[in-house]
């Protein structure tokens, strides 16, 4: 069983329905596991907030309801608070700091044991964090 945590990128693909994303979901085992973390849903929740009113928002809208209905959304776990320390201050050190949110995503992916499904290359800088790109 693998597990893997979707980031925002990710997600959004999902949402657009492109197509290696597509194939990489096809071809999951059914005992593997694909989630988001609640910074990843909190993220496309902003995105929505801030287009405006329309056919094109409700449009997106409906389409980010179905795939939250069909993702779990992981809590941030309490573990994820240790591993956020060790990252924040590993990437200190070496220069090459993270935004907030992605050290939570990322902090979130370790202490589940999951791959991060992101097209960011920046989560690459993480040691331990196995990452993927499905795109």
């Amino acid at each position: 069983m693998a597990a893997y945590l979707l980031d925002t990128t990710t997600f959004s693909l999902m949402v657009k329905r492109q197509s290696g994303v597509r194939s990489q979901v096809a071809s999951l085992a059914a005992t593997d596991r694909m989630a988001i973390c609640t910074v990843v849903r909190g993220e496309v929740l902003y995105g929505l907030e801030r287009m405006p009113h329309g056919k094109r928002r409700r449009d997106l809208a409906e389409k980010v309801t179905e795939l939250f209905a069909a993702l779990p959304c992981e809590p941030i776990p309490e573990a994820a608070a240790d591993e956020y320390a060790v990252i924040k201050r590993e990437t200190e050190r070496k220069g090459t700091r993270l935004d907030e949110n992605d050290l939570w995503i990322a902090a979130t992916a370790l202490s589940l044991g999951a791959a991060l499904v992101t097209t960011d290359s920046d989560f690459r800088r993480v040691r331990r964090l196995r990452v993927e790109d499905w795109a």
